[in-house]
C-alpha cells in the first residue's frame, strides 16, 4: 500500500508547471493522436490516385499498365501501383517508403517530367525495381501468386514447365522471368541476358 501512495504523489508532484501524471497521460494522448495521423498520411499516399497525380507517372508508367492483364481482366481483379511496388507488411512498407522518398527529389527536380527524360531513365529505373524485386523474392507478386495456388495442369505447356522447374529448384524468383509484365520494356541493347 506504500508503495502505490508513493507512486500516486510522484503522478501528482508538480513537475515545473504540470504534474508528471498530466504530463503522461497528456503524452500518451498526443501519442496516439500523432500515430493516427501518421498511419493516414501513410495510407492516403499507399493509393493508386496518389501515385497517379502526378503527371509523369500518369502519362507514363500508368498509361503502359492499362492494356495489360494486371489492369483490366475477366475477373475483375486489379492491381494498383501500390500492390506491385509496396509491400503489405507495415515494416516492409515503411523501409519501402523511405526508399521512395528519392522520387520526391525526381519530381522536385524534375528528373523524368517528360516523355523524353523518362526513357532516357527507363532502363535505370527498371533495373532498380527489378533489383529490389531480386533481393525481395518477388515479395509483392507473391501477395497474389503463390505456387503453391498455381493449378500447372491449367497452364500453357512452357508456362507450367517453368513454373514447376522454379518450384522444385527454387532457384528463380518471379521478376527473373517477368520482367515487361505490366510496363514496357527498356532498350535492352548491352543488358547481360537480353542480346
Amino acid at each position: 500500500m506504500q508503495a502505490i501512495k508513493k507512486f500516486y504523489n510522484i503522478l501528482r508532484k508538480p513537475a515545473v508547471h504540470y504534474s508528471l501524471g498530466f504530463l503522461t497521460i497528456g503524452g500518451f494522448i498526443a501519442g496516439i493522436i500523432f500515430w493516427g495521423a501518421f498511419n493516414t498520411a501513410l495510407e492516403a499516399t499507399n493509393t493508386e490516385a496518389f501515385c497517379t497525380s502526378c503527371h509523369e507517372m500518369r502519362d507514363n508508367p500508368f498509361e503502359e499498365l492499362k492494356p495489360t492483364i494486371h489492369y483490366s481482366n475477366r475477373s475483375g481483379v486489379r492491381a494498383t501501383c501500390p500492390d506491385c511496388h509496396v509491400p503489405h507488411k507495415w515494416t516492409d512498407k515503411i523501409a519501402r517508403k523511405m526508399q521512395a522518398s528519392k522520387e520526391v527529389w525526381g519530381k522536385i527536380f524534375g528528373t523524368i517530367n517528360t516523355r523524353e527524360k523518362y526513357e532516357a531513365k527507363r532502363l535505370h529505373l527498371a533495373q532498380n525495381e527489378w533489383s529490389r524485386l531480386k533481393a525481395n523474392d518477388s515479395l509483392e507478386c507473391r501477395n497474389c501468386h503463390e505456387f503453391d495456388s498455381m493449378d500447372f495442369t491449367l497452364q500453357a505447356q512452357r508456362a507450367s514447365k517453368q513454373h514447376s522447374t522454379a518450384l522444385a529448384n527454387g532457384e528463380k524468383t518471379c521478376i527473373d522471368c517477368h520482367k515487361g509484365i505490366a510496363h514496357e520494356l527498356p532498350d535492352m541493347k548491352g543488358v547481360e541476358g537480353f542480346n
